[in-house]
């Protein structure tokens, strides 16, 4: 079986597919690409299906040998592939030839690349998915980020892909010096004054350095103010403690009113800080692309809003199928 053999790990490399789901109730978050559309972008691009294993990268590439060769196609951020000293195209499908090394030059757009390979990473299917879930060691290679001497196997294929066949600019990550994330308000945001309401969408942020795929912390905004409300019985002390309850993927916490949390698709499936509003799913994909210190800006949308967006995404998807079929 065709395999590729880790040199170097990079920053986070992981295993995703497009998630795991129905367990969330036992714990276990979705998990899966932060950005899905590069994802299965990918995957399309080399004729895989869909939901193939990948490699997610964050910030900084892998160094990876391919004794067989292969096909791939990288998405995502912008981040070149080179190999074996040969700089390359990103977003467009490459054949590598047998003891090819791939690596990768500097991040200049987004944050996280997706490394898809023809036939997929043929890890184990855990729980429905070969995502990993590194908080509870599931799915993926041995359930966390890749390390050096790793060896994955590749999965067998077969058709060749096409060589040179390329994505649309359209789906490609575009990002603004200031990115708008859309929210919807609660289900504790009857907590927050009205000038912290008024505040949080306001105010410029910045995302911290504590930016993964467990959740994003934004800095440089005004501190939550909370109002004067008794706690509940089997809350906290804190006025930003409530009772556990369940955390949607997405949802906004600021533990002591500090610096806005928003939770991703490794984070734990519930707790006791109370939720001020949530990032609508179709924003989900780019935030998962916006680095440490990139500036951003929170926009609240109702309902009707936000399903019209996520009908748009969902059409997106549609027209990224068509466009590489």
């Amino acid at each position: 079986m065709a395999s590729i053999k880790v040199l170097q790990p990079g920053l986070a490399t992981y295993v995703e597919d497009k998630g795991r789901y129905g367990y969330y109730h036992l714990g276990i978050p979705p998990g899966g690409a932060l950005d899905q559309l590069s994802f299965c972008a990918g995957n399309l691009l080399l004729g895989n299906d869909e939901n193939a294993a990948a490699l997610e990268v964050a910030l900084m590439g892998p160094v990876l040998q391919f004794p067989d060769g292969g096909f791939v196609a990288i998405t995502g951020a912008d981040m070149a592939p080179i190999v074996n000293g040969e700089k390359k195209p990103t977003h467009t499908v490459i054949e590598l030839p047998k003891n090819a090394e791939l690596k990768f030059d500097f991040l200049r757009n987004g944050a996280r690349a997706y490394i898809c390979v023809k036939g997929g990473i043929d890890v184990p299917v855990v729980m429905g998915s070969r995502s990993t879930y590194p908080l509870g060691v599931i799915g993926g290679h041995k359930g966390r980020k890749l390390e050096a001497a790793d060896e994955l196997p590749i999965g067998a294929y077969s058709t060749q892909a096409q060589v040179g066949k390329t994505l649309s600019d359209e789906f490609k990550v575009h990002l603004q010096p200031i990115e708008i994330l859309r929210v919807i308000m609660g289900l504790q945001d009857y907590k927050l004054t009205e000038d912290t309401i008024h505040n949080l969408f306001e105010d410029v942020f910045t995302v911290s350095s504590s930016a993964d795929r467990t959740g994003y912390r934004f800095k440089d905004g005004r501190k939550l103010q909370y109002k004067n409300l008794p706690q509940p019985f089997g809350a906290g002390s804190d006025p930003s403690n409530i009772p556990d309850a369940c955390y949607p993927v997405g949802s906004m916490q600021a533990p002591g009113g500090n610096e806005p949390i928003v939770l991703l698709r490794d984070a734990p499936s519930g707790g006791g800080f109370a939720m001020y509003c949530t990032v609508i799913s179709c924003d989900l994909d780019r935030m998962g692309q916006i680095p440490p210190n990139h500036k951003v800006k929170f926009k609240k949308v109702d309902m009707e809003e936000a399903l019209k967006a996520r009908a748009e995404y969902k059409q997106k998807f549609i027209k990224l199928r068509e466009s590489l079929m």
